[in-house]
């Protein structure tokens, strides 16, 4: 069966631009705090949103796939049921497992819920993919899901995709 092409999503930040530096407070190394983002229009039949912001550089994950490429990934921040009449995630979100609005939290790789900042090993800087799904349904999950789980939950209903790419190296 042949797959389905997505529409694209715009996503920018005012923290840094596409494929620049992660700045230190949104990092392990400063305040770990979620950086502002940012989208473009979604499509008609828009439900809900999901993100998933993950490092595909890491030495080591999860092991789940990487909802990028079916590769692994280490896993910063798993966020769904966002509504979609946002156009964006403020800075500095809680860590919360439910967030205003319905939106929902999963659990990242470091064990812990929201967000977690890159905190690579000295050496090469890592890429950090901030990857945005555009829904047809809300998803049926509790809080604390992991990126496998949402993946599994999105399949089929993806109607638009997004990526912000930030690189971040100590």
């Amino acid at each position: 069966m042949p797959e389905l092409k997505v529409a694209a999503i715009e996503m920018s930040s005012t923290a840094f631009e596409q494929s620049g530096r992660i700045p230190v407070e949104y990092t392990a190394d400063g305040d770990n705090i979620s950086p502002p983002l940012s989208w473009s229009e979604l499509p008609n039949g828009t439900q809900s949103i999901a993100m998933i912001c993950e490092d595909p550089d890491a030495p080591s994950g999860s092991g789940g796939r990487s909802a990028r490429q079916n590769t692994s990934a280490f896993v910063h921040w798993v966020i769904y049921n966002i509504s979609p009449e946002k156009r964006g995630l403020q800075r500095g979100l809680p860590p919360s497992p439910q967030l205003s609005g319905g939106t929902l939290q999963g659990s990242n790789d470091f064990g812990k819920i929201g967000y977690g900042g890159p905190a690579p090993p000295r050496g090469p800087a890592h890429r950090y993919f901030f990857t945005l799904y555009a829904l047809d349904s809300m998803l049926d999950m509790a809080p604390g899901a992991t990126c496998d789980q949402l993946v599994d939950a999105m399949e089929g209903h993806v109607l638009a995709e997004g990526e912000l790419i930030g690189r971040y190296s100590r």
